[in-house]
């Protein structure tokens, strides 16, 4: 019987498209699968050692689930990005969902392969000291070579 494997890339730097990589792929390593997130543009963001600056934004998010109804022109006004990180953070908490930190924590027990897309990395001028530990640097070829090979391929 062959492992099955899974690719993913994650673009996104916000605190709602955090999640999917992250669960997605320590779901998947826990059920005995290869796994492997390249982590390019501003997914880079889920690799930094401080999570704190990751935000959600209720701009161009109509289905984000608030307390009441609010017209899109009021996800503008200053304040509301950090009003409605809080509020995501919070109710994830009181659900009991595990932090950024923490599910990144499990992937990397798990042995999934986080890799920094290198390109970006040089593109935004980002130290490799600004990352966390125990992640490889490496080009789109490199990892389309394992994507190539994966049973599941997912862009996030």
């Amino acid at each position: 019987m062959t492992t099955k494997k899974m690719a993913i890339i994650a673009t996104k730097g916000t605190l709602d498209m955090a999640y999917p990589p992250l669960i997605l792929a320590s779901t998947a390593a826990a059920l005995g699968w290869d796994v492997q997130i390249f982590f390019t543009f501003y997914g880079l963001q889920l690799l930094r050692k401080d999570l704190s600056g990751i935000k959600i934004s209720p701009l161009a998010n109509p289905a984000m689930p608030m307390p009441m109804p609010m017209p899109v022109v009021v996800s503008v006004l200053p304040g509301m990005e950090a009003m409605a990180t809080s509020m995501m953070k919070a109710k994830m908490k009181k659900k009991g969902v595990a932090s950024l930190e923490e599910l990144r924590s499990l992937c990397q027990e798990a042995e999934v392969k986080f890799i920094a897309c290198q390109m970006t990395v040089d593109l935004f001028e980002f130290s490799t000291s600004e990352f966390i530990d125990g992640i490889e640097y490496a080009g789109a070829a490199a990892f389309m070579k394992f994507a190539g090979e994966t049973d599941v391929c997912l862009f996030i």
